[in-house]
């Protein structure tokens, strides 16, 4: 039991190739964590770690040695798990990595159903526009817009949603806009672009049709909200899902343009960086799946 405890410690280190941050996540000092590993490299006397004052690095006995145990202290985090019956009540911290415009629109009433069902399940919630490396950072899962990643290799990617997109404008921008009846006509228009949004070209389809049309957007942004609040004062053209556009669509404020033109949806993956999730982990990814392609 105490080789094993080594090597779930060893795992944060290597992960993250930080002392302090593996131990905040172990809940335990820095020193108290740098004793067990030296302890754990006398009994297999083996180095595994280069240690400086900057930085730490993974020797190659240290690399060989994180790529079989990670497997092994996952495998054996389930099944403690289990015996432990977390399965049917899960319980500790969930900590996920989300987009801010998908976290407030789409997730915060998901988070809130799922809270009231596993009451036992904590959260720790980032929400924000970068990318975490869930392979130095202690999230259990990051919430992605578009394509899988292919890189790193150890990632798994499942997907959970696919949201449709159309283009929206404001009323007041389309009455002074030159006409809009065709695809290829968005060359002449202001544009405003979001994140997952080509910036060569937009493909539009109409049924088995399609047309890719040159575009320069004339607002480039990294928030699909604002995209929506700019074509909402009239700046230009928005490409938004229905759900993002629903009250300024209700409220006349944004009016459907080219209705019968539709962009490729773009697909939301639960990202991990094993194929062994923890209950709690398991659980919510299959209850966003299950709320989100129903949708």
């Amino acid at each position: 039991m105490q080789l094993l405890n080594y090597m779930q410690l060893y795992v944060e280190v290597a992960k993250t190739k930080n002392f302090r941050k593996a131990a905040a996540t172990l809940g335990m000092s820095s020193s108290t964590l740098s004793r067990n590993i030296a302890a754990l490299e006398k009994e297999i006397g083996v180095r595994l770690l280069h240690r400086s004052t900057r930085r730490v690095e993974l020797t190659d006995a240290g690399q060989a040695y994180f790529n079989r145990c990670q497997g092994i202290v996952e495998e054996a985090n389930v099944a403690h798990e289990a015996l432990r019956g977390d399965v049917a009540r899960p319980s500790g911290t969930l900590r996920v990595s989300m987009p801010v415009d998908l976290a407030i629109n789409y997730l915060a009433p998901l988070l809130a159903e799922f809270a009231v069902a596993y009451p036992l399940i904590d959260f720790e919630l980032d929400a924000a526009s970068r990318r975490v490396d869930l392979l130095a950072e202690p999230f259990d899962l990051a919430i992605r817009m578009g394509p899988a990643p292919t890189a790193p290799s150890t990632l798994v990617a499942r997907q959970i949603a696919l949201l449709e997109r159309q283009l929206y404008a404001a009323p007041a921008y389309l009455d002074r806009a030159p006409p809009l009846d065709h695809p290829d006509d968005l060359i002449r228009h202001a544009l405003c672009a979001a994140p997952g949004i080509r910036q060569d070209g937009w493909t539009l389809f109409k049924g088995a049709a399609s047309v890719t049309v040159p575009v320069r957007a004339r607002f480039l942004m990294n928030n699909v909200g604002l995209s929506r609040a700019l074509a909402a004062e009239g700046a230009g053209i928005a490409i938004l899902d229905d759900v993002i556009a629903r009250e300024e669509l209700a409220s006349g404020r944004l009016l459907r343009v080219l209705p019968e033109w539709i962009l490729a949806p773009i697909p939301v993956h639960a990202i991990t960086d094993t194929r062994l999730l923890s209950a709690r982990t398991r659980l919510f990814v299959d209850f966003l799946k299950a709320r989100l392609l129903a949708a």
